[in-house]
């Protein structure tokens, strides 16, 4: 095995040209088109979604979540990664992509491929899932299909909660076309002016405040809900009296939401950051999907007054915008939806009596301790930690990475009250997380106020580590308690997301915490770590340090094994360096949630690379790294993905896990994952996801994600015997 210690500094020093030099220079010639589009591979990702919706044997309200959580991701795409694309393109910045295309045909092909998927996103909706619904008793229904008693109770429901909040805004040389928010629901409108016989056009938006669905009044037996266009639409003569209604038809338009921000240019990042966000809203459109049934009148006005083409045109079935299925995902019917489950709290963190507390820095003074989230519990193990260092006296310092959290976090809580209590806290809040910029400014003030020390992290750099650090006296000298994650300090996204978490009292741990958070909150600038790999200086080359001593010891005949579990594989020089390893004979198991740019099976090259990815219940979250044969191999878990952003761009930091039972949790894990008996998307030789759910004889394979649970409560339920 290879020296850690010199591994774990990141760059060493006397030998870092000489890797770089070996690295540099393969021994075989990769071939050139070795790489996925990772754009593709993303809408790839999303089809996996997709296909869970589509799936027959899971709770019906499940599929209608996943069909919502599609829909969000794809905006999500859209507004930022087409955008990139369509930006560097309209900016001359069109350099080729990982797979050597020039944006712009690259973007050809996202369109090809977005039209298809989101054509089968709306006949899943309705030729599958829309029907199950109706046979559990939950029935989406159109206007047509109600009775004339529910049409005058809906009228009433209109006329009191709907009518009052609606703008209409004609267009016509008074009034110019009127600005249209990024995603929301519009109904475009022609009407004749019944005196004078011109036709004029009107735009309304759908209030995004009221319920998408509207409950039909008097289902005692079915629970009946009309999408709330439909009721606006059938009462339009309400809003243009005298006027007679010729066409109207919904529509959506997406606009690039991404932040740009000069950070070397400004001299306030809070108030930069405010003032783009203002900006985002104004972003140029990119995307305008439409009903089928519009008119060539009204497309034709939409495409010329939004500077759309029609390439950006998505012609679909309604009702449009299925985010809002989370709202009827949501419907309380315990047996559509997954069995109920219950975080278990982690076995070193119960407390020795009924009904007591436990003192959670004694159980990690013992030994370390790894949380499995969402199957142990976030709030008995990270909030608790937090809160029994917030109320210590003996507690004297308290410094928190946090990148995204949740309204009313006891998190933030929990910094507040140590704050109030006279303690040293640092909050290094990561105000650039995308899409949460507005929420951790918020937060950020809010700690500033009740005299939290919050920083804003490294300029040019995102602050994505999970990182917790306590320092307490402990007869009269000063001890270490930290957490490392792999998922962030957020209560709510923590029951979703499949996350690890290290607590120890490991005084290197300590000492590199110590190190990392001086160099995110002043000026230090230290090189030495040696329990933790983090980015931007030392990430990469130790990782692929590691990755090029496993190559080494399969030339050299020794047992070598890799093993990476993370959201998105898209960095060339990882990748290449796995090739260079499977080419040596090492074998290179890969699972991955997202993006994938590795391609398998390329003869000479990756045919000792294996990849797996797995979707379900929770979201696959957390990040592992091991290498080497499984008693001595290397351990890693936290924040990193595999991408140029996380490895260059970013803050990160992996710790090594150092238990032996911990590392066995994990490699055991990593390996039922892989197997051929577990439920999983497997990636082919041409680049193709292909699920396997059943054996050949139509048996139901392994669930990990449920036998995961099923092993947490087993464990519980024998310490409760105990």
């Amino acid at each position: 095995m290879i020296d850690t210690d010199v591994i774990d500094s990141g760059l060493g020093d006397a030998d870092d040209d000489d890797f770089d030099e070996a690295v540099e220079a393969p021994d075989a010639q990769l071939p050139e088109h070795r790489y996925q589009d990772r754009e593709l591979s993303w809408l790839a990702f999303n089809q996996r979604v997709l296909e869970l919706a589509e799936d027959e044997t899971l709770p019906v309200l499940e599929r209608a979540n996943f069909l919502a959580i599609f829909a969000s991701n794809l905006d999500e795409f859209f507004m930022v990664r087409v955008a990139g694309l369509k930006r560097r393109i309209v900016t001359g910045l069109a350099v080729p992509t990982n797979v050597g295309r020039a944006p712009l045909d690259v973007l050809g092909d996202i369109s090809t491929e977005a039209h298809r998927l989101q054509l089968r996103h709306a006949r899943a909706w309705a030729d599958q899932v829309k029907p199950a619904m109706t046979e559990s008793g939950i029935e989406v229904v159109g206007w047509d299909d109600l009775s004339d008693d529910e049409r005058s109770d809906l009228y009433d429901y209109f006329q009191a909660q709907v009518f009052p909040v609606l703008m209409p805004l004609a267009v016509d040389p008074a009034h110019p076309f009127p600005y249209i928010s990024g995603l929301s629901l519009n109904l475009a409108i022609r009407i004749r002016n019944a005196k004078t016989g011109r036709q004029e056009f009107a735009r309304l938006k759908v209030p995004p405040m009221l319920p998408r669905f509207v409950e039909v009044p008097g289902g005692a037996a079915r629970s009946r809900y009309l999408p709330l266009e439909y009721l606006i639409a059938n009462h339009l003569g309400d809003l243009f009296p005298g006027m007679e209604i010729l066409e109207h038809h919904a529509f959506r338009l997406t606009r690039n939401e991404d932040v740009v921000i000069e950070e070397d240019e400004t001299e306030n990042l809070i108030q930069a950051l405010e003032a783009e966000l203002l900006r985002r809203r104004f972003g140029p459109p990119i995307r305008l999907e439409v009903t089928e049934d519009m008119d060539d009148v009204t497309l034709e006005l939409l495409i010329d007054e939004l500077d759309i083409t029609e390439q950006e045109v998505y012609r679909l079935p309604g009702p449009l915008d299925l985010r809002g299925l989370f709202d009827l995902a949501r419907i309380d019917r315990p047996e559509l939806h997954y069995p109920a489950h219950v975080p278990s709290t982690a076995p070193a963190f119960q407390p020795a009596e009924q009904n007591g507390r436990a003192d959670l820095f004694a159980a990690i003074r013992k030994h370390d301790v790894l949380v499995h989230h969402p199957y142990e519990s976030f709030t008995t193990s990270v909030v608790a930690f937090l809160e029994q260092a917030a109320n210590d006296p003996h507690v004297l310092a308290i410094k928190q990475t946090l990148y995204r959290t949740s309204g009313d976090s006891p998190i933030v809580q929990a910094l507040i009250d140590a704050a109030e209590k006279g303690k040293q806290v640092l909050a290094l809040v990561e105000v650039k997380a995308r899409f949460d910029e507005a929420a951790n400014i918020v937060w950020a003030r809010k700690l500033e106020k009740a005299g939290v020390h919050v920083v804003y992290g490294l300029v040019g750099l995102k602050t994505h580590c999970k990182l917790l650090h306590v320092i307490r006296e402990e007869d009269g000298m000063l001890r270490s308690y930290s957490h490392i994650g792999t998922g962030n300090y957020n209560p709510k996204t923590s029951r979703l997301y499949e996350d690890f978490g290290l607590f120890t009292a490991d005084e290197q741990v300590g000492r590199d915490l110590t190190r990392l958070f001086n160099e995110l909150s002043g000026y230090a600038i230290e090189k030495k770590f040696k329990r933790l790999l983090v980015a931007p200086l030392h990430l990469r080359k130790g990782l692929l340090r590691h990755i090029d001593a496993e190559r080494r010891h399969a030339l050299d005949g020794k047992p070598a094994h890799i093993r990476i579990k993370v959201n998105s594989m898209v960095d060339e020089q990882i990748i290449d360096a796995l090739y260079r390893a499977s080419q040596a004979g090492v074998r290179v198991d890969v699972w991955v949630r997202g993006i994938c740019s590795l391609k398998t099976g390329i003869p000479g090259v990756s045919e000792n690379i294996t990849v797996r990815s797995i979707l379900g219940r929770y979201l696959e979250h957390s990040r592992i790294f091991a290498f080497g044969a499984d008693e001595d191999a290397n351990v890693y878990i936290g924040s990193a993905d595999m991408m140029h952003r996380n490895l260059d761009r970013r803050v990160e930091a992996l710790v090594r896990v150092s238990d032996p039972v911990h590392k066995k949790e994990l490699l055991d894990l990593f390996d039922l994952a892989m197997s051929d008996d577990t439920s999983s998307w497997r990636l082919g030789a041409e680049g193709e996801w292909t699920r396997h759910s059943t054996d050949a004889a139509g048996k139901a394979l392994v669930d990990i994600q449920e036998k995961t649970m099923n092993a947490v409560q087993r464990r519980r339920r024998a310490r409760a015997v105990r």
